[in-house]
């Protein structure tokens, strides 16, 4: 049987220390095997890592400026939830930790939930539950009309 597949999302930090401390206040462990000094390994599940990375330590990987994320969107990041509840949980762990909750419009379709948050460096993270179920039995009425 294959491994599942990982996912390692990097993103340029201003203050790695700042950084770290928030996305351990939303529930990410530090896995101090691949952190030092100019790196933190955020682990948030089994398969999904967050590599915070100095500017200096980023500009290793990229050839490309690194976007000013307070002003340009880069990329939109979305971890699934377990429910509605889970969803305002992580936006309510982010704020308090310093993030700006509700950077975008909540999206509420009845069977699917979302709302975002934006950590201090700037980088936006949507959070979503979806009653799978309920969502398959809207595409078929919807197909049936």
């Amino acid at each position: 049987m294959a491994k599942p597949t990982m996912i390692f999302v990097n993103l340029p930090v201003s203050n790695l220390a700042h950084a770290t401390a928030f996305y351990e206040a939303i529930g990410a462990t530090k896995n101090a095997q691949f952190s030092d000094h100019t790196a933190s390994c955020m682990v948030i599940s089994d398969t999904i890592h967050v590599m915070l990375l100095t500017h200096d330590k980023f500009r290793e990987f990229t050839p490309k400026k690194i976007a000013d994320t307070k002003t340009t969107s880069e990329v939109l990041i979305c971890l699934s939830a377990d429910s509605r509840d889970a969803v305002d949980g992580y936006v309510t762990k982010a704020k308090g930790a310093g993030g700006n909750a509700d950077p975008s419009p909540q999206q509420d379709y009845g069977f699917m939930y979302g709302r975002s948050f934006e950590d201090p460096d700037g980088h936006i993270w949507e959070v979503m539950w979806m009653d799978v179920e309920a969502a398959m039995k809207a595409q078929s009425a919807a197909a049936t009309a």
